[in-house]
């Protein structure tokens, strides 16, 4: 990874997404509007949730029955029983609980609060309950729009889902990559010499999230509306690698 200077622009004006839209179509007219011009090594970050409103990863919790497993969890976590019901159905397993904290393995192997489920930055029409899921399948989504917008633009970018995740030893969130494409998400260091020229060891970098965090700055994690970001400057002579080689598999975690 080779950086002299690198800009991150927030991509302004960008509607409200809903279930269905043409997620390629929308930035495409985006990009237009703000007179930008995507180049070769571009990265464009998205945050997840206009990702899961394309897709409609909605559910109403008006739809949800909790199982006996559920309102026990609710119980002790003091969380509504449905909302918990749908957790665990995004869930492998419970990692920990506690009142107020409910953190589990996502199926797609995040460990994560609340597998992602969300009921913040989302329309509830008509007094509904809604929550939304995480993306379905973010490394295939992210291929998908690098694909659909290579072709438009004639050229080779990458592109990034990012979500906000907390860390178990340091308080607030930072921006985590979801899914990627395009790009080394994991760069790998290993033999690499440092600056005296020692061979690196164990040394991986993980781009993806280190882009995915920068970009949360421009995105913010209220009303802001900036879901988009640009990342300019970057280039790279590894191969691409998608978001799952960030996932430290449960055998070599030191913590669960």
């Amino acid at each position: 990874m080779d950086a002299k200077t690198v800009t991150f622009t927030a991509i302004p004006d960008l509607p409200l997404v809903g279930p269905g839209d043409d997620l390629a179509a929308i930035l495409i007219d985006a990009f237009e509007r703000a007179g930008i011009v995507p180049q070769d090594r571009d990265v464009l970050v998205i945050a997840q949730k206009v990702v899961s409103k394309a897709e409609g990863r909605y559910v109403d919790l008006a739809d949800i029955v909790p199982s006996p497993r559920a309102r026990e969890l609710a119980a002790a976590v003091d969380k509504d029983p449905r909302l918990v019901e749908v957790i665990l159905s995004e869930a492998r397993e419970v990692v920990r609980f506690r009142p107020g904290v409910l953190v589990v393995e996502h199926r797609l192997g995040f460990v994560m609060a609340n597998a992602g489920v969300d009921q913040s930055n989302i329309e509830h029409p008509q007094g509904s309950e809604r929550v939304l899921l995480l993306p379905e399948d973010p490394d295939a989504a992210c291929a998908a729009l690098k694909a659909q917008l290579d072709a438009c633009f004639g050229v080779e970018i990458g592109v990034v889902i990012n979500d906000s995740f907390g860390r178990p030893w340091r308080n607030g969130v930072v921006g985590v990559a979801l899914g990627a494409a395009g790009l080394p998400a994991l760069l790998d260091l290993v033999g690499a010499p440092d600056l005296f020229g020692r061979a690196m060891r164990v040394t991986e970098v993980a781009v993806a999230d280190e882009l995915a965090a920068a970009a949360s700055l421009l995105m913010g994690q209220a009303g802001e509306g900036l879901p988009i970001v640009l990342v300019r400057g970057l280039s790279w002579d590894a191969p691409p690698r998608n978001a799952a080689a960030l996932l430290r598999s449960k055998e070599r975690d030191l913590f669960r």
